[in-house]
């Protein structure tokens, strides 16, 4: 008699010991569960966070440019770079003229107010920070004082003067192609097109 209740304490000892295994298990799995979807959160969180940060960011540049001139320049004409490596040494990476290369393949007009290339190829283009659009001598006379050194042009803002050297560089916009020796307008045009199908951008299936 005796062993037969000895065995069944035994055996009730052995259920309560698997119950309360078995609701440890449960709530370290839970808290386990829990800390591992926290973790997650936090780092989704963060991700989230550094995203947000980083189209804020991108969202004020767009809107609020740090440069104070957009300058649309050929890349492919020698003088035109002579100019612009100069204007980059007095720039010393300040950010202050955003030099734009229309020769570029990936150039887009619309980045740039609708100045499409034909139309920057004929005149000098820059593109101020509220997106108004200037060209000619206009441009070197902003780019110029934006650099800090405005009095070489300073004198094209006289009446007279000015006229003058508008004058002036209408003739050497007109002759540039061919000083520089290159190609007229509409086939550096043909060129670039058959470029850009070349490099798949109209190729056909």
């Amino acid at each position: 008699m005796d062993e037969k209740i000895k065995e069944e304490e035994r055996r009730r000892f052995l259920a309560r010991s698997n119950f309360n295994k078995l609701i440890s298990y449960f709530f370290l799995n839970k808290l386990y569960t829990n800390a591992t979807i926290n973790k997650e959160s936090k780092i989704y969180t963060q991700i989230f966070l550094m995203t947000a940060s980083k189209t804020k960011s991108e969202l004020k540049d767009i809107s609020n440019p740090q440069w104070k001139i957009k300058l649309l320049y050929d890349g492919q004409c020698p003088l035109c770079m002579r100019e612009v490596n100069f204007l980059r040494q007095r720039d010393a990476g300040r950010g202050i003229i955003k030099f734009v290369d229309i020769a570029d393949l990936d150039y887009d007009p619309e980045a740039n107010e609708g100045v499409d290339f034909a139309t920057a190829m004929g005149r000098i283009h820059a593109v101020l920070p509220d997106g108004m659009v200037i060209r000619d001598l206009e441009v070197f006379r902003r780019v110029y004082e934006e650099l800090g050194i405005g009095w070489v042009y300073a004198a094209t803002k006289l009446p007279i003067i000015g006229k003058i050297a508008d004058w002036i560089y209408g003739i050497w916009a007109n002759w540039r192609l061919k000083l520089t020796g290159r190609p007229d307008l509409s086939t550096i045009i043909a060129e670039r097109e058959q470029q850009q199908c070349q490099s798949e951008r109209c190729r056909l299936d």
